[in-house]
């Protein structure tokens, strides 16, 4: 028998729609998402993402990439609570304001803030707006004020307000001897050290068309970056004159961190639309959410070499 009276050990069982399945498949997010072996959203649903980081935590193991006994076993001995709360506090809501959708009207303001506690609530808590609407019945978001209590999936939470503005990082020997994977088909980043893999996050590559495959090198990193934004670069991959210069924030296209590589305007970043990873387009560049990409300074440095697959 499959742990916990599961009879098969292949992920068809944790298809099957159950509320015991899906604490079970929240468990394993919730374990992976702390390993960095990136899930995606964390939402109690078997997605390609948490399929993927089952597959490659296995990897590292030596496993088969459908063999769920491992991580099923240490998330049960590992995560005791799925769900903790959290109280919203006076400075958080000085992260949410309004924010226009359009970049002319964005280039105009110091700062791209979350546009409504719900947001700010998801990305921290590495979910999406809807499944917090699913998990808190009972809150109006709209009235949502200091003190006012969630219920949240128990991850680590990621703290905008410990990202420093402009923080860059230098070349480390160790971390800048890694090696990042970029695989454009499967959507994923995965991190290695020789032939150990470290970590794995699920990524939105660009359009098929401005992929710049090869081997490259990061050369800067930074927190809070501001975005040149411009149309004919993002339809066309070519400059314009015709461009915004957009404020840093969560609510920035490129999101609050950037790791750039030795090829012009290109880079790892993070995003706006964390809902989004994996199903839409960027135009070159490879997004990650925010509470991945934050994780990037602490895996690789520049020198790292990326190749992108």
């Amino acid at each position: 028998m499959a742990p916990n009276g599961f009879s098969k050990n292949k992920i068809g069982y944790l298809s099957e729609p159950s509320k015991k399945n899906a604490e079970t498949i929240l468990r394993i997010q919730i374990f992976l998402d702390g390993k960095m072996f990136g899930p995606g959203k964390i939402d109690g649903r078997m997605g390609q993402f948490t399929r993927k980081a089952v597959a490659h935590y296995n990897f590292g193991y030596d496993l088969k990439y459908d063999n769920y006994y491992k991580v099923i076993n240490e998330s049960n001995a590992t995560i005791e609570e799925l769900f903790t709360t959290y109280a919203i506090k006076e400075e958080d809501l000085n992260f949410v304001g309004e924010v226009s959708f359009e970049p002319s009207e964005q280039a105009e303001i110091d700062y791209l803030y979350y546009r409504s506690i719900l947001e700010f609530s998801a990305e921290r808590f590495h979910s999406d707006e809807k499944y917090l609407t699913k998990i808190n019945p009972e809150i109006d978001w709209g009235k949502v004020t200091e003190g006012t209590v969630i219920k949240v999936p128990n991850v680590t939470p990621f703290r905008i307000e410990d990202v420093k503005k402009d923080k860059s990082f230098q070349r480390e020997r160790k971390l800048s001897n890694r090696l990042v994977i970029v695989d454009t088909t499967q959507k994923i980043v995965a991190i290695w050290e020789k032939k150990k893999i470290l970590a794995m996050f699920p990524i939105t590559p660009g359009q098929e068309k401005f992929i710049h495959r090869g081997d490259w090198v990061i050369q800067n990193m930074i927190t809070t970056p501001t975005f040149r934004w411009d149309q004919s670069m993002l339809e066309t991959g070519k400059r314009s004159n015709e461009a915004h210069l957009l404020p840093p924030g969560p609510n920035s296209p490129i999101g609050i961190f950037w790791a750039g590589l030795n090829k012009g305007g290109i880079g790892l970043h993070g995003t706006s639309s964390p809902h989004t990873i994996g199903r839409s387009r960027s135009a070159g560049c490879v997004r990650l959410a925010n509470w991945d990409v934050v994780r990037l300074s602490d895996l690789v440095r520049p020198g790292a070499k990326v190749e992108m697959r």
